[in-house]
């Protein structure tokens, strides 16, 4: 969003964060969350107006465009308040805290999160957007404002003591009650949830919005490889294919957008999230692999495509997201009407474009307040790639060389408009996430360069988000690496290391997993109740020190904890660290078992922890002809439950050191073999890759 240099600022000015320098020519008088901030409201005896969101979010920038920008809101904001911005990408220990906040008090919560507090931090008001004005019901900051003022100068005592009430009841939400695991009835219990929400003719969860939400899909994908369930298969697979079908996906650029607006999969919050991307990426991959079809494989290619393009710093990084708007107006980077299109692709693609992705000369959607054409064409697709070359008589590699063909015209005309923001900064957690993915598709795919940016982004963060003693920081940009680490920073790097060490197993990667996992159990662990607790023993004390499980737009950091332990127990063969483990799942059963789909992370991990599970050695040259067959055949099909490593002569010591029950294991000098324990039984050592074949899917 342009700024003009010559209009005041405030102290955001002095901020790294892409959002809070949005707001650093607000005439708010904005202050980050800072001690400062605070001591102003108490001495000044005002309240602290809290205001979190995000730099790709729509409707903050909405709510600033409206309200933050506006004089008379301003003045009367700096008048009532002290007013503290807070980015939730780079606190999510605080967003974390004020939206279970916003959802006790009101039901809902979202972005921008508006919270009024006392200067002592606690809360008195929650609400998400607020506009301008007074709308539909709906009070606005004219009104709102000034109403505040009054209740914090008249009714000051019912402002303390809902604040007291609030946050006794967080404490009392926060705390684990260990009991009995959740067991294999739960997995089937999600299972049947998941089914009786799902749009069996649209694919996906729900109504309209509708959300990708990959970690149930990776959840059903276990279930089926579980139960042989083919309904748990067939959810995934319609899925899959109607976003990658849909408005949802960028058919120029790649990529998938936030969410639909829409039950069909069309009209799309139009904003790109590097989670999102990862995530989906190890969906298609897992479903390339469960159902062996390579139009899952291309799908994440393609994403890996849109990353490594444009989401991809120059020291091998990756950046956080794509706003929704540019030039003020959503989605106008990515529609089209049917004049551009005909400039662009010439008469006989415009033809061919409209078949293949249902253009229309009034466009494609209506505007949603009049529900009046818009002129605009969203990309998508009503109909199978079959569906399509049959209609036009053609075979299905013509349309896909056809389709290319128009595609990269669009995108070479595409790249001449104004382009989103791009969030540049740098997060651990979402950086681990897509090195999970591209380390995975290194292996999935045989491709050595997705391995290799993996590599490259791991050893950024080894050198420019990890202090001296090992510890992590949250964020990097422009040269300045900040904020202490939180438990999604450890358990989503965590979980790239364990893919990155089974995609070229070198022990570093395995080495920096331990040691990554055992600062959590140090300084993160809930001695009392079980789990890990978002922040360390040394953070700031918020209101609560709060300890999330369920899953949102990506896993929960206690979920991919629980699951990087099992595996790591099962690569280290350090049984204390299944302790752990099982402590989890008691400490989270009756919460799981009470929301299984709020979990299916979680559920996935459960599934590993019930077996059986294979831990596959395998001893020798990696580079030697006997060794590559076994190599191939682990890597082969779909075995969620399964740990592979590789012993050689290079990495024996190394491996003996973290892995112990792998030093007696020999290395024959001219042949290869692969060892197979399962749940802690090992066979006798085979070097036909037939033979380990049929083992692994017994």
């Amino acid at each position: 969003m342009a700024r003009s240099e010559s209009r005041p600022t405030n102290r955001l000015i002095h901020e790294p964060s892409p959002y809070l320098q949005q707001h650093a020519h607000n005439p708010v008088d904005w202050y980050p969350w800072s001690e400062e901030a605070f001591a102003r409201a108490r001495a000044e005896d005002k309240p602290v107006f809290l205001s979190i969101g995000y730099a790709t979010c729509h409707w903050c920038h909405v709510m600033e465009r409206e309200s933050f920008e506006d004089p008379q809101v301003a003045a009367l904001m700096n008048e009532a308040f002290v007013n503290v911005k807070v980015d939730r990408e780079e606190r999510p220990d605080i967003d974390s805290v004020y939206m279970t906040v916003c959802q006790a008090m009101t039901g809902s919560g979202g972005w921008p999160l508006t919270i009024v507090m006392t200067p002592d931090k606690q809360p008195f008001y929650a609400a998400t957007y607020i506009p301008k004005d007074n709308r539909f019901g709906r009070v606005g900051m004219l009104e709102l404002v000034p109403r505040l003022r009054e209740f914090w100068r008249q009714r000051r005592n019912e402002a303390l003591d809902l604040g007291e009430r609030v946050s006794q009841a967080l404490q009392q939400l926060g705390a684990s009650r260990p009991g009995s695991s959740p067991h294999a009835d739960t997995l089937y219990e999600a299972y049947r949830d998941l089914s009786s929400i799902f749009d069996h003719e649209r694919g996906g969860f729900g109504k309209a919005p509708k959300f990708p939400v990959p970690h149930h899909l990776l959840f059903l994908l276990r279930y089926w490889h579980r139960t042989g369930e083919q309904q748990a298969l067939d959810m995934v697979t319609q899925t899959l294919q109607a976003m990658r079908r849909g408005g949802i996906y960028d058919h120029v650029g790649f990529g998938f957008h936030r969410y639909s607006t829409d039950a069909d999969w069309l009209v799309p919050h139009f904003e790109k999230m590097l989670y999102d991307q990862a995530l989906l990426t190890l969906a298609y991959l897992e479903t390339c692999q469960a159902t062996g079809d390579s139009q899952y494989a291309e799908v994440a290619r393609e994403l890996i495509t849109y990353v490594l393009r444009d989401m991809t710093s120059p020291d091998g990084a990756f950046y956080s997201a794509e706003d929704a708007d540019s030039e003020g107006v959503e989605g106008k980077f990515y529609v089209w009407t049917v004049d551009e299109l005909a400039k662009v692709l010439g008469a006989e693609g415009l033809a061919l474009a409209r078949v293949l992705w249902s253009v229309a000369d009034k466009g494609n959607f209506a505007e949603e307040a009049s529900g009046r054409p818009t002129g605009h064409n969203i990309l998508h697709q009503t109909q199978s790639l079959a569906e399509v070359a049959e209609r036009l008589g053609c075979s299905q590699q013509d349309l896909l060389r056809h389709r290319e063909r128009l595609r990269e015209l669009l995108h070479r005309h595409r790249r001449e408009r104004i382009r989103p923001l791009r969030d540049d900064k740098i997060l651990t957690d979402w950086n681990g996430l897509m090195i999970a993915a591209l380390a995975r598709a290194g292996v999935v795919l045989g491709e050595a360069q997705y391995t290799r940016a993996a590599v490259t982004a791991a050893e950024f963060i080894r050198r420019e988000l990890t202090l001296a003693d090992g510890y992590l920081l949250h964020r990097f940009r422009d040269g300045q690496a900040g904020l202490s680490g939180y438990l999604d920073d450890y358990a989503f790097l965590t979980w790239g290391l364990l893919e990155l060490y089974e995609a070229t197993f070198e022990p570093r990667w395995l080495d920096w997993a331990m040691d990554l996992t055992q600062q959590l159990v140090q300084h993160w662990w809930d001695e009392s109740g079980g789990g890990f607790f978002f922040t360390s023993e040394h953070a700031e004390p918020l209101l609560v020190r709060s300890k999330d499980l369920y899953d949102g737009a990506i896993p929960s950091g206690n979920a991919v904890a629980l699951s990087n332990l099992l595996r790591l127990a099962r690569l280290t063969g350090r049984t204390e660290l299944e302790g752990y483990a099982d402590r989890m799942l008691r400490a989270f059963g009756a919460q799981v078992r009470s929301n299984p789909t709020a979990h299916t992370h979680l559920l996935s991990a459960l599934d590993f922890a019930l077996g059986p599970t294979r831990e596959v050695v395998i001893a020798g040259d990696p580079a030697s002809a006997s060794a590559q067959p076994l190599l191939r055949a682990a890597r082969s099909g779909y075995r969620p439950r399964q740990v592979l490593l590789l012993k050689s002569a290079e990495t024996a010591a190394a491996l003996g050191q973290l892995a112990p029950y792998t030093a007696p294991l020999p290395i024959e000098e001219h042949q290869a073999v692969a060892y197979v324990c399962n749940n802690g039984a090992c066979e006798l050592p085979t070097s036909d890759p037939g033979e380990l074949t049929t083992r692994l899917d017994q």
